[in-house]
Formats: C-alpha cells, sequence, structure tokens
C-alpha cells in the first residue's frame, strides 16, 4: 500500500493521509444537505411535486456519487482531491434546465449522462487539450466568477436576505424573521471560522446554526442519529429513460445547450482544481501535471455514475486543499474521503431535517471563493472586460448559468475581431459562436 501511494517518496505516512482525507471530506460534507434541497427544488413553492426530485434518493445518490469519485480518484489517478456533485452545476441543473427551460429532471439526467461519456472520449483521445487552449483563460475566469455570483444569489434568496419586489424586481427581505435570523446567524459564525482558518467551517457553521435553529424551535429535532438508508430508486437508472421512451427530446438545441454546459464548466473546473490541488501539494513536474489523464478520466467516470444513481455533474472539489493543507500527498486521502462518504449514508436522519436557511451560508461562503477568479481578467483590455463582464452580470441578472456562458461566447469573437485581434481566436471559438447564437435564437424565445 504504502508503495503503491509512494509514501516514502512524497514524505507521508498513514497518519498525516487519513488526517488530510478527514479534513477534505469535512470541508466538502456540505454538499450531502445542500445537493438534496437544491435538486428537489426545496425553496421554491407551488411546484408540481414531478418536477422536484426525491430528497432521499438524491441523499443517497450524492453520497455514492462521491464516494465512487473520491475512490477512483485516489486509486486510479493517485491524487488526494475529493470529488462530489459540484455546485454550481446543481444549481444549474435545478434552476435553469428544469425550473426555467421546464425539461424534466429525467432528460436533465440524461444530459448529465451524455456530458460524462463525452468527457470519458475527451479524456481519452487528447482532445482534452485541444479545447482547453482554445477557450481562453479570461472566460474560464469569468464563468467562475460568474456561478459564484449566481450561488450567492440563490443563497440571500434562500436565506429571505433578499426577496421579489413588484417595483424593483429585488430587494432587502425581512431581516426580523426567525429564519432569516437563523441565516444570518450562520453566515457570521461561518464567516468567523473562515477568517480564523478552521477546517472544515462551512460544515462546522451548518451544524452550529441547525443546533441553535432547533433550541429556537425554527427546525424540527430528528427522532434518531442513525437511521435506515433512503431509498435510491426514485432516481437510480433514471438518466436512460429518456433514451428509451422519449428520444425525441434530445434532439433538441435546448438539450443539447443543457449537454454543453454541463461539459463546459465540469472540464475546466476540473482541470483548475486539479492545477490548484498539484501546486499546493508539491506535485507538479516541470509545469506539467503527473497522471492528468487518469485524473480527468477519474472524474468522468464519478459524473457517469453519479448520473446513473441520479444527481447532477460530479467534479473535482477545491476543498480538497484544506485537505493537503492537513498533510495529504497522495491517492489514499481521497481513499479515506471516499469511505467517510459511504459512512454517512447512516446519518440521513440527521441531514434530512436541514432546512435551505441553514444552507444558505453555505452558499455565500462558496460564492465567495469562487469570485476569488475576478481578480486574473484583464478589465483594462476592453475587448476582454465587455465578454467577461457580460459572462459575470448576466448569470445572476438573468437567472442562468447558460445564458452568461452563451453572452460571454457570443461577444468574445465580435469584440477581438473590432479590437484588430481576430488571430488571437481559436477557430473552435467561431464553432462556440453559432451555437451559442443558435440558442438566443430557438431557446431564448
Amino acid at each position: 500500500m504504502k508503495k503503491y501511494f509512494e509514501f516514502e517518496k512524497l514524505g507521508t505516512s498513514y497518519r498525516q493521509e487519513i488526517i488530510g482525507g478527514l479534513t477534505t471530506f469535512l470541508a466538502m460534507a456540505y454538499i450531502l444537505v445542500v445537493n438534496p434541497l437544491m435538486l428537489s427544488l426545496d425553496s421554491v413553492a407551488d411546484l408540481p411535486e414531478a418536477m422536484r426530485m426525491d430528497k432521499g434518493a438524491v441523499f443517497v445518490a450524492t453520497a455514492l456519487a462521491a464516494a465512487v469519485g473520491s475512490l477512483v480518484m485516489g486509486i486510479i489517478a493517485r491524487y488526494p482531491i475529493g470529488l462530489a456533485p459540484g455546485m454550481g452545476l446543481n444549481a444549474f441543473f435545478a434552476y435553469t434546465v428544469v425550473l426555467t427551460y421546464g425539461i424534466p429532471w429525467q432528460t436533465a439526467l440524461t444530459g448529465v449522462l451524455f456530458s460524462g461519456l463525452i468527457f470519458i472520449i475527451l479524456s481519452l483521445t487528447g482532445i482534452r487539450e485541444i479545447i482547453i487552449n482554445a477557450i481562453p483563460a479570461q472566460l474560464k475566469y469569468a464563468v467562475g466568477a460568474g456561478i459564484g455570483l449566481f450561488i450567492t444569489f440563490l443563497g440571500f434568496q434562500n436565506a429571505g436576505i433578499i426577496v421579489a419586489d413588484p417595483a424593483t424586481l429585488v430587494t432587502l427581505g425581512d431581516l426580523s424573521q426567525g429564519p432569516t435570523l437563523l441565516a444570518i446567524f450562520g453566515l457570521v459564525l461561518t464567516v468567523i471560522m473562515m477568517v480564523r482558518k478552521v477546517k472544515g467551517a462551512i460544515f462546522y457553521g451548518m451544524i452550529a446554526t441547525t443546533i441553535v435553529g432547533m433550541f429556537a424551535g425554527l427546525i424540527n429535532i430528528p427522532g434518531q442519529v442513525i437511521g435506515k438508508i433512503p431509498s435510491v430508486a426514485p432516481t437510480f437508472g433514471v438518466a436512460f429513460e429518456p433514451i428509451f421512451n422519449d428520444p425525441a427530446s434530445l434532439f433538441t438545441v435546448p438539450f443539447l445547450i443543457v449537454v454543453i454546459t454541463f461539459l463546459f464548466v465540469d472540464f475546466f473546473d476540473t482541470a483548475g482544481t486539479l492545477v490548484a490541488v498539484a501546486n499546493q501539494a508539491g506535485l507538479m513536474k516541470d509545469n506539467k501535471l503527473p497522471r492528468a489523464g487518469k485524473a480527468l478520466l477519474s472524474d468522468s467516470i464519478a459524473t457517469v455514475t453519479g448520473a446513473v444513481f441520479g444527481t447532477s455533474t460530479t467534479t473535482s472539489y477545491i476543498e480538497s486543499t484544506a485537505g493537503v493543507a492537513a498533510g495529504a500527498r497522495t491517492g489514499f486521502a481521497a481513499v479515506v474521503t471516499g469511505l467517510l462518504f459511504l459512512l454517512a449514508l447512516f446519518f440521513s436522519p440527521l441531514l434530512m431535517v436541514i432546512t435551505p436557511h441553514v444552507t444558505a451560508p453555505a452558499l455565500v461562503i462558496v460564492g465567495v471563493l469562487m469570485v476569488s477568479t475576478l481578480g486574473n481578467i484583464e478589465w483594462k483590455q476592453f475587448e476582454i472586460a465587455v465578454p467577461a463582464f457580460l459572462t459575470i452580470i448576466a448569470m445572476p441578472l438573468t437567472y442562468s448559468i447558460a445564458t452568461g456562458i452563451a453572452m460571454g461566447f457570443i461577444f468574445y469573437p465580435i469584440t477581438m475581431i473590432l479590437s484588430g485581434r481576430r488571430k488571437e481566436v481559436h477557430p473552435i471559438m467561431y464553432g462556440m459562436w453559432f451555437i451559442f447564437l443558435a440558442y438566443f435564437i430557438f431557446v431564448k424565445k
């Protein structure tokens, strides 16, 4: 075991790797609570039940996808990186694909499945490098920041801090309401712990907020701590149903946009996470990432697995840097993280009582972390600033990640051509221009 994971070469030990794996799990365990609430559209009232995914099934699917993804990453790629359904991608799945487009969640899962299969092909053929190089870094940064703003907006909504207003579209909510005060308490507490660099601050913040909510009578007290694992039957294998029962639904522009968006965001989120974690752990060699193909393949396998179980796109988590900071250097830490997600399956009674007001601070904090990419954008170059800004601002204002990406990809070739920099635009970007123009013509009517 030590030889396979190269403990001696990387100067680590079982104790160090176990602590690192546990730290990574605590840093990303919030997804076990957030994902079921997100995909079930729990914060949206008066929806037909057919539009909501079963929370218990999504909880199990989330844990299993995270477990399989982390184990595969640890064993095959041997990186200390945990995987789970991605924040931002789950918001796109629930609020854009299902709520805005009206695409059934069953078909949306098929989109996740297709994006995962395409990702596997791209990882095995080497086309991945071509596409990564074709899309400018400035737009990659903008997409990450835009998703951060969108997630933060969702968090404020779920907390009741931001509410709808007929005159101004949105306004400040009633901060005297108990659930909103609970969310504010959770946000302040989590910020304090983040500033103090407490490992697993987001997870601990949710636990503390839940306990306070129980004492305040705002959250139901669970009848038991350990319980029977919920059934995954409502979501397991559902991704295959549209393929056999309604194949026509898969040959539409909205479905194509869904697949491309899932693929795009996961594609670059994974690449960015791999580089960030490898750099922090000192695993980069000559500015190159060893076993990059295996790491990307692991991520794509996790996405396909998650889609089969019944959850949105599974991706590598930047929270893995917390585990690296605690000493993780090898894939053994990811194996530990994966096993802990399996263990978490037995604690569903504790997790299922948590409300959107408790998870709202997590969304806000994750948003803060994601908008850090704003500093990498060359704002003084107007031809870059315009598409980047439109990408970022359109996501929260249109309530759609896909729309933000589309606006940025449409304006980028235009501004670059007009500024005399057309030779810097890769031919693939022109292809993207036509695809996203079709998105506005045929989807956004």
